[in-house]
């Protein structure tokens, strides 16, 4: 009988914390040993990882499968299409979101969101809520939700349809505090969103490229601001999502240096595209790239930058929320539909991990340790899900990133696997992709194929990553 359903030999084992060699023995899915010179005849499979990096299996934190919306426009990708393409770029573990509808209880927001899951991921899944309606019954539904495993909850400064007052606000974050769950906060002003727009389309300026000028980094500073002292007076742990701009990252900076516990997240779009992606014309070709916040400047992306390699950034997420180029995503109100018409979001979860691994650890710009924190370790335990998920270690989940970085690779909406129609990084060239991505020590991406499975994937109910006040 062999000791091990499968030997990773050879293996340059990077850890959050740690870089050494070594074997890796999977047995049962889980990693059983880590050890030099195990006996490839203990195991019925053997693949040799000749010395590349290995790295744990990707935890994106924030994306959007099959997700409802409230204008009509359709995600590309379900979650069989969206967790393909997160296991052809390392990612092993996806967190999308429930989301509750206005006058929705979070219990039938979950039980919708499970059915569109149910055998349907290829990877582990978990879910984050989202609440548009805090009113006292949806406040009383929150321990129920806890105990089922939804410990995160995110919450909108914006967007009509999905955003609270401040006074909701105190409500979920005190509850928040009570439970021991994390609050995740999309801080962008309203108003100030608002008061733009109206002003930049009574000039006529309506083309996807005023988006970046609506959504101004002033606004999100404001925003920042304002969610972290909502926190501070509750004394309570919040995420920033998608944080953007060098304005929103100098309050991070700031109350982080006041004793604060304030997370906070970046994505890609702010370190590879900028408010030129949005178009430097009237063209609508820029449509593609409306996400929000949306990309800014040379100097934010220079201050995003430093802020991953300095520890300012506690995860590095994705907010892959594809629309494709037609009537059912961008074009939903035509070609000449103005900006603030535009479905918001674009497609990462496959481009995610190699974009970090070649211009962060291969350009010298992040340690490989940091790159796995960023991308797996942090999230894991920020979503109560370490030490299954996110490390190398003996008694996790066998999931694992064989690294491949002697083979260029030109990124193309063709290469993916999302059903996405577009990439924003269409034509960058990368020089890391995963030669292996193993989920419960089983190949579900390999030799450039996908050998996953819809149905593979299980659910997962996290732990609350905070002590309770009970």
């Amino acid at each position: 009988m062999n000791t091990f359903d499968l030997i990773v030999k050879n293996a340059d084992i990077i850890t959050a914390s740690d870089r050494y060699h070594g074997d890796i023995g999977i047995r049962d899915g889980k990693i059983s040993m880590i050890a030099a010179g195990l006996n490839a005849e203990d195991a019925r499979q053997v693949i040799d990882a000749a010395g590349r990096m290995v790295t744990p299996g990707g935890v994106d934190a924030h994306c959007h499968l099959d997700q409802p919306s409230t204008d009509g426009s359709i995600g590309a990708d379900d979650f069989i299409s969206g967790t393909r393409s997160a296991a052809c770029g390392g990612t092993t573990t996806v967190i999308p979101f429930a989301m509750q509808f206005k006058g929705q209880s979070l219990q039938d927001a979950v039980a919708d969101y499970h059915q569109r899951a149910e055998g349907k991921a290829c990877i582990d899944y978990a879910f984050h809520l989202i609440i548009t309606d805090a009113n006292p019954a949806v406040i009383a539904e929150l321990p129920a939700m806890i105990e089922q495993g939804y410990t995160s909850f995110k919450i909108y400064m914006t967007y009509e349809a999905l955003k609270l007052s401040d006074h909701h606000i105190l409500d979920v974050l005190d509850a928040a505090r009570q439970l021991g769950a994390i609050s995740m906060i999309h801080a962008e002003n309203d108003d100030c969103i608002n008061w733009l727009t109206e002003r930049l389309k009574k000039q006529g300026k309506t083309a996807p490229r005023y988006h970046a000028l609506a959504h101004s980094p002033i606004g999100e500073r404001e925003a920042t601001h304002r969610a972290i002292s909502l926190a501070e007076l509750v004394d309570v742990p919040i995420l920033l999502v998608h944080v953007s701009s060098r304005a929103a990252i100098e309050q991070i900076y700031w109350a982080r240096g006041q004793g604060m516990h304030i997370f906070s997240e970046t994505c890609p779009q702010y370190l590879f595209l900028t408010a030129e992606d949005l178009g430097i014309d009237d063209s609508f070709h820029g449509a593609k790239c409306i996400c929000s916040p949306p990309p800014r400047d040379t100097d934010s992306q220079n201050a995003v930058w430093t802020a991953l390699a300095n520890g300012t950034f506690t995860i590095f997420s994705s907010d892959h929320c594809p629309f494709n180029n037609d009537a059912t995503g961008k074009k939903l109100h035509g070609e000449n539909a103005s900006f603030d018409l535009v479905p918001n979001g674009i497609a990462g979860l496959e481009t995610r991990m190699p974009l970090l691994m070649s211009e962060g650890v291969l350009k010298n710009r992040l340690s490989a340790q940091r790159f796995v924190d960023l991308t797996a370790t942090a999230p894991a335990k920020l979503y109560g899900l370490y030490p299954q998920k996110g490390t190398i270690a003996p008694g996790s989940d066998a999931d694992l990133v064989i690294w491949d970085t002697q083979t260029p690779k030109t990124i193309s909406s063709a290469m993916l696997h999302t059903n996405a129609d577009h990439t924003p990084y269409e034509g960058k060239e990368v020089q890391a992709w995963p030669a292996v991505t193993l989920s419960h020590g089983v190949a579900v991406w390999g030799n450039n194929q996908f050998h996953g499975a819809a149905g593979q994937g299980r659910f997962l109910a996290c732990a609350v990553p905070f002590p309770s006040e009970g």
